[in-house]
């Protein structure tokens, strides 16, 4: 095979697989983060190592590296299918939950599928590069795109990605995409001075000129154009309304569980509250719409101007009050709270319940993307207050009952509620809340959390979750919950937005809200109380959707929306640590880099300068000193151990003048055993310059000879880099 590289199948030295090994594991760990549990990325990170640095400790004789590269590639995408059959196996099947718990069982599908693509990646990845010329190329693709793309996750709220750079950075009013950039540079220089070291840097100028431009186009396109992430909240698991309203069975909000929540932890926007509230419920609920009309397939949202007169559509211009009256103000309270939104949005959202929307200024246009502020009257309702409500409203239409009662025509819903609430005590079996409360109960002991959706295109979902394997996502357990709901006369609605635990505002003023957040729950109308969040809570899940509190960005963000003189004295004190700047160690660095590069010139210079002015008893030594640098300019080095006499006879074809360089040279050189006739005869004429060819003129040097074969016989972007390359001589001995 033409294409192999002899020299590449050697096994390197063990400082060198282990750095080599943690860059590529460091790449698939980056690459790994916004798609797995944190326990999914650190087996991917231990995988990519361990199969990277098991490759490298290959001999070239071992059965590993004996096998055709089709047959390995081949059976490492056979181990990643059978990884992902187990991994199934661990979720879909009630074997692996019972034994390991349904956490359990998730977390151990997780490491057993990206240990296994990771640890398959990295040895292909090192199969390449050590059998195939080109071969080290795809591994710096692999680590400059893992790096690429995680920089592209801060273009368009995602600012705090991977939290621990996030944090350290932004608390410090730094971006961190800064050091991102500056962790993938070092990576890539990392790999790239190790192929140095190994001696495959011949073709490191070619692999990096294509590298180079690769990276200019990524940057380019994520600088102009971001990445995919989450834009709007109906690409959050949640809404999936069409920009005018209304929709369709073929747009629905249940197929937007086919996502995977990869980007659950960007932040989407930061609530800062001038007034101080604590949610009854554990859980502050921002509604943003609602599903409520019933288009003879799912629920949507209303197209009717009396249905849901408490949202709203449009970003306030000025002022805007809330069209429906809110009941039960003497049991709410009013909390005023102004919002930042890191994400793009299709309508504002506030506090339950909302009652006037308001422009607020925005502090920083290039971190928010619209700024508003809300007064809500929130519920401070009991239990008691919720017994005894008769459901919907006296001032309702027939139409508008109608339309919150509507459903599919399917009697099992009936027939299943009615069984549900069966169990009521007798005092309680006409009231409305102890209805939905038992309705509730029972889907929180009965459902089981998932992301796996397989309802999607069911001709109705809900039933299709409710009355099969009671697996789903919010948006199943809302819709299945007012339909039970409606199926015993009480008005409900499904509500979308986001559900932040309290205990993520950590007694701040702030509070940050993630994509995970991005909610689904049903809604009641009790009469005098209006619309009650009865929102199911299933005991049992298959993915864990938490995660790690932010209370730094957090605080960072609110500081920032608040616009006041906090901000900058959190600014001020983060910065005055005894650490420097990261702005101050990247020109540090760059000044170094820039001093380093100067003498390696300097130095090139003054090797090729040094025959003009040396004496003419050390000519020997310098001229061919200087002939050396010219060659390893152009990449041709004599190899460890290799004579200068078996030097020169192997390049003498193509450069017959190094011939007769090397032995002008060894004819000088002090106590040296030269052999006449090795090699081409070197004669010193009468009048005549040392080191010049019998029979050529007396102007060419042997030098100029051979920079003239180097030209003859290289091409055009090699003639190029050989001009350019400050460390040559780095490499002559």
């Amino acid at each position: 095979m033409s294409n192999i590289s002899p020299a590449s199948t050697s096994v390197s030295s063990l400082p060198h697989r282990l750095v080599r090994a943690s860059v590529l594991a460091g790449a698939c760990w980056i690459l790994s983060t916004p798609l797995t549990t944190l326990i999914g990325s650190g087996a991917a990170f231990a995988g990519c190592f361990l199969a990277a640095f098991w490759m490298d400790s290959q001999r070239r004789q071992s059965a590993v590296l004996k096998l055709r590269t089709p047959a390995f590639f081949i059976a490492s995408i056979v181990l990643v299918m059978l990884a992902g059959l187990l991994a199934g196996a661990f979720t879909g099947t009630n074997l692996f939950a019972r034994g390991f718990g349904a956490l359990g069982a998730y977390q151990t599908a997780q490491v057993v599928f990206w240990f296994m693509l990771a640890a398959c990646i990295g040895a292909v990845l090192r199969l390449y590069a050590r059998r195939y010329s080109w071969g080290s190329l795809p591994e710096l693709l692999f680590v400059t795109c893992a790096f690429v793309i995680t920089l592209a996750a801060h273009q368009r709220g995602m600012i705090d990605r991977p939290y621990f750079i996030g944090d350290f950075a932004l608390i410090r009013g730094i971006d961190p995409s800064t050091i991102l950039m500056g962790i993938g540079v070092g990576a890539v220089l990392t790999l790239m001075a190790l192929l140095m070291l190994e001696g495959k840097q011949r073709r490191l100028p070619y692999h990096f000129s294509f590298l180079a431009l690769l990276c200019f186009s990524l940057l380019f396109y994520v600088q102009f154009f971001g990445m995919p992430t989450p834009s709007m909240t109906d690409n959050l698991g949640l809404t999936g309304q069409a920009a005018a309203g209304g929709g369709s069975q073929s747009d629905n909000p249940f197929r937007d569980g086919e996502n995977d929540a990869s980007d659950r932890e960007a932040p989407v926007a930061i609530v800062l509250f001038r007034d101080d509230y604590e949610p009854q419920s554990g859980a502050y609920y921002f509604r943003e719409s609602a599903y409520s009309q019933f288009n003879g397939s799912i629920l949507w949202t209303a197209e009717r101007d009396d249905l849901d007169p408490d949202l709203v559509e449009e970003f306030p211009s000025s002022p805007v009050t809330v069209s429906e009256h809110v009941p039960a103000q003497d049991k709410r309270r009013s909390v005023t709270t102004t919002i930042g939104l890191l994400t793009p949005h299709r309508s504002p959202f506030g506090l339950d319940a909302p009652v006037r929307f308001d422009t607020a200024p925005n502090p920083n246009s290039l971190r928010f993307r619209q700024t508003y502020s809300v007064e809500s009257l929130v519920p401070e309702f009991g239990f008691d207050d919720l017994i005894g409500r008769r459901p919907g409203s006296p001032d309702w239409t027939v139409a508008q009952w109608q339309e919150y009662l509507a459903m599919p025509d399917d009697p099992r819903y009936g027939e299943f509620a009615q069984h549900l609430i069966s169990g009521v005590r007798e005092e309680f079996a006409d009231d409305p809340y102890a209805k939905a409360l038992a309705v509730k109960a029972w889907l929180d002991d009965n459902g089981i959390y998932s992301l796996k959706n397989e309802h999607a295109y069911a001709a109705d979902p809900a039933a299709s979750f409710l009355f099969g394997d009671m697996t789903g996502y919010c948006i199943h357990f809302a819709y299945a919950a007012t339909y039970l709901y409606r199926s015993l006369g009480i008005p409900a609605r499904v509500a979308v937005g986001y559900s932040v635990p309290a205990a993520n505002r950590a007694g701040g003023s702030a509070l940050l809200i993630q994509a995970v957040n991005g909610h689904a729950w049903p809604e009641i109308y009790l009469e005098e109380l209006g619309w009650v969040i009865v929102d199911p809570a299933p005991a049992q899940t298959l993915v864990d959707m938490s995660v790690e509190p932010q209370d730094s960005l957090q605080q960072l963000l609110g500081d920032m929306l608040r616009d006041d003189a906090s901000f900058q004295d959190f600014i001020n004190q983060q910065s005055g640590t005894a650490l420097p700047s990261l702005q101050q160690i990247l020109y540090t660095l760059l000044l170094s880099i820039s001093i380093l590069l100067m003498l390696a010139y300097l130095i090139r210079l003054w090797r090729a300068t040094c025959p003009a002015w040396s004496d003419a008893d050390v000519q020997y030594r310098v001229q061919y000193r200087a002939a050396l640098d010219t060659l390893s300019a152009y990449g041709i080095r004599r190899r460890r151990g290799e004579s200068r006499e078996a030097f020169a006879r192997r390049l003498a074809p193509r450069l017959p003048s190094l011939q007769a360089i090397t032995d002008w040279h060894l004819q000088q050189v002090p106590g040296y055993a030269f052999a006449a006739g090795s090699g081409l005869a070197m004669q010193t004429q009468q009048g005549a310059e040392p080191g010049v060819i019998a029979g050529v003129k007396t102007e060419m040097t042997l030098r100029a000879r051979l920079s003239e074969e180097l030209r003859t016989s290289t091409p055009g972007w090699r003639r190029m880099v050989a001009i350019a390359h400050p460390l040559a001589w780095f490499y002559t001995y």
